[in-house]
C-alpha cells in the first residue's frame, strides 16, 4: 500500500524557515518523481515543487523560486521541502504526492502557518 506521510509543519513568523518532510512506503521510491502541493483555505491545490527520480531535475512554482528547495534521500525514502523567507501567503496545508501508473497518492498533509 502506497502511503506518504508528511510532517515538519508548524507556526513560523514572516521571514522565517521550515523544513517539512515526507516519508513514503509501499513502492520503489527511487523509481518515481515526487511532488509537493499545497492548499490554502478556500483555494485549490497548487503545485509547489517537483523532483525527478534520482533528483536529476527539479521544478518550482514561480512564487517559490529562490525561496523553496525540494530534495530527496532515496536511501531513507524521504522527500524534503526547505522553505525560507516565508510569507503569510505561504500559509496552507502542504501535501506530498506521487503518481504511479496514472494513480495519484497523497498524504494527510502538514499545516504551515506564517503569522506574526
Amino acid at each position: 500500500q502506497v502511503q506518504p506521510v508528511e510532517s515538519g509543519g508548524g507556526l513560523v513568523q514572516p521571514g522565517g524557515s521550515l523544513r517539512p518532510f515526507c516519508s513514503v512506503s509501499g513502492f520503489t521510491f527511487s523509481w518515481h518523481s515526487m511532488r509537493w502541493y499545497r492548499q490554502a483555505s478556500g483555494k485549490e491545490h497548487e503545485l509547489v515543487a517537483g523532483i525527478t527520480y534520482a533528483g536529476s531535475s527539479t521544478n518550482y512554482a514561480d512564487s517559490m523560486k529562490g525561496r523553496f528547495t525540494i530534495s530527496r534521500d532515496d536511501a531513507k525514502n524521504m522527500v524534503y521541502l526547505e522553505m525560507n523567507s516565508l510569507k503569510p501567503e505561504d500559509t496552507a496545508v502542504y501535501y506530498c504526492n506521487v503518481r504511479i501508473f496514472a494513480n495519484d497518492y497523497w498524504g494527510q498533509g502538514t499545516q504551515v502557518t506564517v503569522s506574526s
